[in-house]
């Protein structure tokens, strides 16, 4: 027979998957001889099948009833007894901490003859019809289904007609009125009575608390923390300890460091004559924990010794709920306490030092994601600010500058020293410059994994997307608000990434120490001990980590800040951002080109602009491995918009002012566009198709390596083919770019050794990847667009029109843009990895999509083999500490 009950004596704190976490810590307390209230659990198990059968398993009964009449034998007391009634509590407790997100329903075995058996032993009436009243509110709101307000409106009326501030200045009488009241609501929403039987409130307040794991609250909570929606909740049977018996009574909640700064200190709130969930509504205002000294100091003096035994027990953080009834001091609940990303770096830290944990401890105890939030720069108060609107959270920061409504302005008015914020409908990669310029990002559309997202994630931009509340209009330059509020181009405004809340006008903004100190600009020494604990463990990850951590950079001012940030390398330069802005005209020749002649010298037009940023770039990384991706995009991309072109070329030749040069470019533009350009004439496909498109940018790495070495550095540099799916193209392309870096060799004296790889990121390129080897020195992962193929959605459209049914439906925990689905897309880089080492056992292996610096993904490139992860230049430091933390987790 399956165990589903377990005396709090049974269990012990590593129990959470069976006991939850309230369970499993109630026990632990138990066990270290603590004044626990006893009670039993009954576990995760008995939850998961009564979600997958809707009824309790028909065990569940007799095993409860057996833990019960123990509990009874333990107090002396029967539930609900009329004379001198046993009540418990009912509490959810599910394995990780979901705080009011399920239902606790107190006082459970109160009915209309126990109330009086109740004001008999405590003598004080009022005790017991606030006791009743409390009950019947919680059974009514959360087992019930009533609407809570039903309740606080009755309340509140008791409180007007009594001429009272507080809940608790209502007398005996009143709350004898107000159960009367409560009683009529439950009668009028359901059309029953509140049940008397003691058995039949706690088991339908069991049920209430299993049912609340699927609640809609819940549900989203658990899919914000990526909770496994399969768990279930354990219920915890409490016998009731009244913190409400008056003044000499009271809960509270502690703490055994600052949770929100780490610090040591008593911190925590208490409550006078309340029960425990009135500290967490807010019905009245506590004080301060450590005013408990003055109002019972023999409980406050326990209360601290019982903190210190937790605190060295787990080895953590702890937050403790606690009541005293008449002077008599009760743990009612523990758990390793959440904390600010800040709070957390400090605690690690700070319990090496006192010698409770190791350094590998402590970086357990960190994030990645943690350590990217310390990062961004944030807002001080907003009280006094207007807010705009409330958009998707897609960059975290706080950025504050004027509006601008396209990339030209952006990049003109930050060249003259202005802030700004890009303001567009959505972004496209034609707004690369106008991001790298502005401070900040806002879109009227899009989500957390369009463009505008993304990239500017990448470059650690604060970024608010999907504001649709705003009506952007790029032909007048002006925002409107939802309350008609008119923001126009050069007005300031303040948007949170973190929020997604925006601004109208400047919000202070509060710079990150932590960037400050990987920018080389602050000494450990130099700030709090913040910086000194991020320090500490950053270096302990280096210390530790096996994967490689270099950038995504393609100029050398990136390049120079990922160095700065510990980056070892670059792993993916995309070239095709040195094709834009200006030098777009140099591309239109090329595509113009009218025979060899043309070509060429478009092509030679182009080589000293590519060789002059190879040199910025390998000066920037000088003795450090740069890969360099040769030409990805469809060329199409590089010019402009067939029916912007159309348009204007008819309008033109309208007025008779259409030149030759105009329909030359119209015909190329309708040539080269493609119904679907992922899966179109880009990566190889140009090389092979463009002939000396390859060789050109091939000469131009060449070049600038021999021009760094001439010069006295040590470029290392690695050329990367893209969209490789045959092993014949890579050969193709290989034995060009070996040719001409021989020519280039020979021709200045310089012996050049590059490694030549593919960029995997085609299903048939992983699923070959053991023919791929023999032609490629490295593989790096390009797992934006492998996910755009193993999926078989374009990630710039399908966001807007699926993506948030299938989070809401479950089918995504989490987009697979921001974190690698490792089932799918992991399984063909696992493939790759070990065919392609099968065939050729040196073969390096990398990631350079942004997941490289996803902390979650960090982890499976860790367990596949992977070599290195590459990453924007602002993620590079949570690579850094995730890559420590999975070699030793």
């Amino acid at each position: 027979m399956t165990k589903y009950v377990y005396a709090f004596a049974e269990g012990n704190k590593d129990q959470k998957d069976l006991l939850g976490g309230k369970g499993a810590n109630l026990a632990e307390m138990t066990n270290l001889g603590l004044p626990v209230p006893p009670g039993f659990t009954i576990t995760t198990r008995a939850c998961q099948a009564f979600l997958e059968t809707g009824a309790n398993p028909p065990e569940l009964a007799g095993q409860v009833g057996e833990h019960l009449a123990a509990l009874e034998k333990t107090m002396g007391k029967t539930l609900g007894d009329a004379a001198d009634p046993l009540l418990v509590s009912v509490r959810s407790g599910a394995k990780f901490s979901m705080p009011g997100m399920m239902e606790t329903v107190l006082n459970v075995g109160l009915n209309d003859e126990s109330v009086h058996g109740l004001a008999n032993q405590s003598g004080d009436e009022r005790f017991a019809q606030d006791s009743y009243r409390r009950l019947l509110q919680m059974f009514g709101k959360t087992v019930l289904d009533i609407d809570g307000e039903h309740f606080e409106s009755a309340i509140d009326a008791a409180k007007k007609a009594k001429g009272a501030k507080n809940d608790i200045d209502l007398d005996a009488d009143d709350l004898r009125d107000l159960v009367k009241t409560f009683k009529k609501i439950i009668v009028d929403e359901t059309g029953q009575d509140f049940p008397q039987d003691p058995r039949a409130q706690m088991d339908l307040a069991t049920q209430a608390v299993f049912e609340s794991w699927n609640a809609p609250r819940a549900i989203l909570y658990r899919r914000q923390e990526r909770i496994p929606s399969d768990l279930g909740t354990a219920v915890n049977i409490v016998a009731m300890v009244f913190g409400n018996l008056g003044p000499d009574s009271g809960t509270g909640v502690a703490f055994t460091r600052d949770p929100a700064t780490g610090r040591t200190g008593i911190y925590g709130d208490y409550l006078q004559n309340a029960q425990g969930e009135d500290v967490v509504a807010g019905v009245r205002n506590t004080v301060a924990l450590a005013e408990l000294e003055n109002i019972d100091k023999k409980s406050f003096d326990q209360l601290l010794g019982i903190m210190s035994t937790l605190e060295h027990h787990y080895l953590d953080l702890c937050d403790i709920e606690f009541t005293i009834e008449r002077g008599n001091l009760w743990m009612l609940q523990t758990r390793v306490g959440k904390r600010t990303a800040a709070a957390a770096f400090r605690i690690a830290v700070a319990l090496v030092e006192e010698g409770l944990i190791d350094q590998d401890e402590a970086l357990r105890r960190v994030t990645g994601d943690q350590l990217a939030n310390l990062m961004f720069p944030r807002f001080g108060s907003t009280a006094d600010a207007k807010k705009l609107t409330k958009g998707m959270n897609a960059s975290p920061g706080a950025a504050v500058g004027k509006v601008v409504f396209d990339s030209a302005t952006a990049v003109r008015e930050a060249a003259a020293g202005e802030k700004v914020i890009l303001v567009r409908r959505e972004t496209n990669p034609d707004d690369l410059n106008g991001m790298i310029a502005a401070v900040g990002v806002l879109t009227s559309r899009g989500g957390k994994t369009s463009h505008a997202a993304v990239v500017a994630r990448g470059m650690g931009k604060t970024c608010v997307c999907g504001a649709e509340e705003l009506e952007v209009d790029q032909k007048s330059r002006t925002i409107t608000a939802a309350d008609g509020t008119v923001v126009s181009e050069g007005d300031l405004i303040s948007i949170d990434g973190s929020t997604g809340d925006v601004f109208l006008g400047e919000v202070p903004v509060t710079d990150s120490p932590v960037v400050e100190y990987f920018e080389g600009t602050l000494e450990p020494g130099e700030n709090d001990d913040l910086v000194q604990a991020v320090d500490r463990l950053i270096k302990h990850a280096d210390s530790v980590r096996r994967l490689g951590v270099r950038t995504n950079a393609d100029n050398g001012e990136d390049s120079a800040r990922a160095r700065r940030f510990g980056a070892e390398g670059i792993g993916l330069c995309r070239t095709e951002h040195m094709f834009l802005g200006e030098r777009r005209h140099q591309v239109e020749r090329l595509i113009l080109a009218e025979g060899k002649e043309e070509r060429d010298a478009a092509l030679a037009a182009l080589l000293p602009l590519q060789r002059g940023d190879f040199i910025e770039i390998f000066e920037a990384m000088d003795g450090k491995e740069v890969t360099v991706r040769l030409l990805d995009p469809p060329l199409h991309e590089f010019l402009p918009d067939l029916t912007d072109l159309s348009v204007r070329v008819a309008v033109a030749q309208e007025r008779g002012e259409a030149t030759e040069e105009d329909h030359r470019l119209l015909d190329a533009v309708r040539r080269l566009h493609e119904q679907n350009p992922m899966l179109g004439l880009r990566g190889v496909r140009l090389g092979i198709v463009i002939p000396g498109l390859f060789a050109m940018q091939v000469r131009a790495i060449a070049e600038a390596a021999a021009q760094r070495k001439k010069a006295g550095g040590d470029p290392r540099a690695e050329i990367m083919i893209p969209l490789v799916g045959a092993v014949q193209e890579l050969e193709l392309v290989r034995d060009e770019t070996e040719r001409v870096l021989a020519e280039v060799g020979a021709a200045t004296g310089v012996e050049l050794h590059m490694l030549i790889g593919t960029m995997i990121e085609l299903p048939r390129a992983a699923l070959t990847a053991g023919q791929i080897a023999v032609a490629a020195d490295f593989f790096s992962f390009g797992t934006n667009d492998l996910t755009q193929m193993v999926w078989g959605f374009s990630r710039d459209d399908v966001e807007a029109a699926f993506f948030s049914r299938y989070l809401d439906r479950g089918i995504f925990g989490v987009s697979p843009f921001e974190s690698l689905d490792v089932e799918g897309v992991g399984r063909m880089i696992r493939i790759a990895s070990e065919e392609g080492r099968g065939t050729r056992p040196d073969l390096k292996l990398g990631v350079c999509g942004e997941h490289g610096g996803d902390p979650a993904s960090v982890h499976f490139f860790h367990q596949v083999g992977l070599d290195y992860v590459s990453c924007s230049p602002f993620r590079v430091p949570v690579a850094r500490l995730e890559a420590g933390r999975a070699a030793i987790l």
